[in-house]
């Protein structure tokens, strides 16, 4: 047994790195007692050395792009802020500002004596800012069908028009208008329900105000506050608030006035109180005085409204003239129509017929001929004149309205009993030749007005037709001094009478007196051109042959015979050109006339085209009309009778 000793146990040692073997010599042999042989180590790899690049040119590179990023961006800044900046801050103010047109008051009509006839209303334009109705604003898709379907019952148009406004095709547009001069109930129901829906969202956030867009522009509706009473006078006002016929076209500049402007910035639709609006006030339109009577043009519609009914007539006019100033008292139409209410008017009857329609006048045209005769010296009231009952002239044979055996007239006699024969035997007096004698009456005929306009000016006016006299054919040579073979309007005929009726001197006839400006003061239309077409002698002699035919028992319009005054007139019933087939069918029925025949004051023109029911004839259905509008004429301008006696011309001889 090995003894174990005590002390501390000997260090081993470490052995070091193997040394190579000497040359030629033998290894050693290892034996119980020899040390253990040295394994030789694997040889270490040798250390990598690491060596850090040089940061220059990735710092290089990396300035130089931070360079060019901030050259665009310096670049870009210098045009927005230096080259462009007009052009973005015009772009910035259309985004933030809107403009909005102030809508000028359009001036009022009214009649001689200051009674409205057309005046203006407080109304308002609904109007809508369309990218208020985006999905970006709402966060809704259907925004705009959602805001049609609230507004189409209130505004009385169909929801998918008001789809289309509010998705208008160009994306950027901050207007577009709804509806035009509505009333301030209409808009009031919008904005009630516009705040409810406001106050809705603020409490539920879930709901989408999508009335937010919609706005309104204070403006002014046109109202008539007679209804159809002078409807074809006054005219109307169409969707963009201009006249569309009648005064309120001819004088639509006058009654416009001027628009003005307003711009504000705004933000959700609202204004920005804090910023400041420019605003350019609009200018009212003037006011407009006609020369119509309200009372008198009631009075003559109601008769030729009455009598187109009773007659079953295509239609009808009345006129009423101051004989001494060519002032239109009265222009009535039968049928009209309402211009509050033109959805259910007639494209027909929307005109003014009285001075839009050309006819035949007949024999109430037979006093132009008479001037002629008279004023040319070659005949007299009591010169005799042999009316067969028949007579070949041209191409044709004439004759009278009723058969007779020759009558023995007076050329006085001659317009009493309104003789078509009569008239050409004394027209034919005119001229050595026949041709000479067209030339003279187509003269007279000129000088009366016959194929130019009036002097209205009234839009839609036809000058009548009448050819010259060397155009004239075989029959028109015989049948334009009876009234056949040329064509007037009533407003024509009227100022025909009212001619005679002022010695001789044709007025231009007016409608309006004048205006009445912004600043209240008051213009009188220019003075009418005044022409003398016979002397005041012939045309005494005229007055006193007109009443014959009213007041001689053989007269042809004893049915417009008044009480107290002295009337003078002329019946008239005319072949009538059918205007849909340009032949003759029915009648033209007319009666014109002036009173006090001997202190003449008022002219009376009445006419009615195609009456199938009752009589035809001018003296039957016009005569009352006639005396009907006249008696209230007179009254409402507080004319009495003159008192004289009439001069009885004789109509026949023996």
């Amino acid at each position: 047994m090995t003894e174990v000793s005590d002390r501390e146990p000997p260090r081993r040692r470490v052995p070091g790195p193997a040394k190579p073997a000497r040359s030629g010599g033998a290894q050693r042999r290892q034996g119980p007692g020899a040390r253990p042989a040295r394994r030789p180590a694997p040889p270490r790899p040798a250390a990598r050395i690491i060596r850090l690049g040089s940061p220059r040119p990735r710092l290089r590179m990396v300035g130089l792009a931070l360079t060019l990023v901030l050259s665009a961006f310096v670049v870009r800044l210098l045009q927005v802020q230096a080259v462009d900046a007009s052009t973005y801050a015009a772009k910035a103010e259309k985004n933030r500002y809107v403009g909005y047109t102030l809508a000028a008051e359009r001036g009022g009509i009214t009649d001689r004596n200051g009674v409205a006839l057309a005046t203006s209303v407080d109304a308002y334009d609904i109007t809508a800012d369309p990218t208020l109705f985006s999905r970006e604003q709402l966060k809704i898709d259907d925004g705009p069908e959602q805001a049609a379907a609230l507004l189409a019952p209130i505004l009385g148009q169909e929801q998918e028009t008001i789809v289309r406004k509010l998705r208008p095709e160009n994306k950027n547009s901050r207007y577009t208008l709804l509806a035009r001069r509505q009333t301030p109930q209409v808009w009031k129901q919008i904005k009630d329900l516009k705040n409810a829906l406001a106050t809705k969202a603020e409490k539920d956030k879930s709901t989408v105000n999508v009335l937010a867009g919609v706005l309104s522009v204070a403006s002014s509706k046109r109202v008539y506050p007679n209804g159809d009473l002078a409807a074809g006078i006054l005219g109307w006002v169409n969707a963009d608030g201009k006249g569309g016929g009648g005064i309120e076209q001819q004088l639509n500049k006058e009654l416009s006035g001027k628009d003005g402007e307003i711009r504000y910035a705004q933000s959700g639709g609202r204004q920005v109180p804090t910023v400041s609006a420019t605003e350019t006030p609009a200018v009212p339109g003037s006011d407009v005085e006609l020369t119509i009577d309200r009372d008198i043009q009631w009075a003559a519609q109601n008769a030729i409204s009455e009598q187109v009914k009773k007659s079953r007539a295509d239609r009808g006019y009345v006129i009423v003239q101051d004989a001494r100033t060519g002032q239109v008292l009265a222009m009535a139409n039968s049928p009209g129509f309402d211009p509050n209410d033109l959805a259910e008017a007639s494209g027909e009857n929307m005109g003014n017929a009285a001075v839009q329609d050309a006819f035949e006048p007949g024999s109430t045209a037979k006093v132009m001929s008479m001037a002629a005769v008279l004023e040319e010296g070659v005949a007299t009231p009591g010169t005799h004149v042999v009316v067969p009952n028949r007579l070949h002239r041209g191409d044709r044979l004439f004759k009278d309205d009723i058969d007779h055996e020759t009558w023995y007239l007076t050329l006085n006699g001659v317009l009493a009993k309104s003789s078509n024969i009569g008239t050409i035997l004394a027209t034919g007096q005119l001229g050595r030749t026949q041709p000479q004698a067209n030339r003279v009456l187509y003269d007279y005929l000129r000088k009366f007005g016959l194929g130019s306009y009036t002097g209205l000016g009234f839009p839609g006016e036809t000058p009548g037709i009448l050819a010259a006299p060397d155009k004239w054919s075989t029959s028109q040579q015989y049948t334009i001094p009876f009234g056949q073979g040329v064509s007037i309007n009533a407003m024509q005929a009227a100022s025909v009478y009212s001619t005679i009726a002022n010695g001789g001197v044709r007025v231009e006839p007016s409608l309006v007196r004048g205006t009445k400006g912004p600043d209240g003061q008051f213009t009188p239309a220019p003075a009418p051109k005044k022409t003398r077409v016979i002397s005041a002698k012939t045309a005494k002699t005229l007055a006193q042959m007109l009443e014959s035919v009213v007041d001689d028992r053989e007269g042809t319009g004893t049915k417009a015979r008044i009480p107290g005054y002295r009337v003078a007139g002329k019946t008239g019933t005319a072949n009538r050109v059918d205007p849909a087939t340009g032949k003759y069918r029915g009648y033209t029925s007319s009666f014109a006339g002036f009173a006090p025949a001997d202190k003449p004051r008022v002219t009376v023109y009445c006419a009615i085209q195609n009456a199938t029911a009752g009589n035809y004839f001018g003296g039957q259905i016009c005569g009352p009309i006639y005396k009907q509008v006249m008696e209230f004429a007179l009254k409402t301008l507080q004319i009495p009778p003159t008192g004289a006696r009439p001069a009885k011309l004789p109509v026949a001889y023996n």
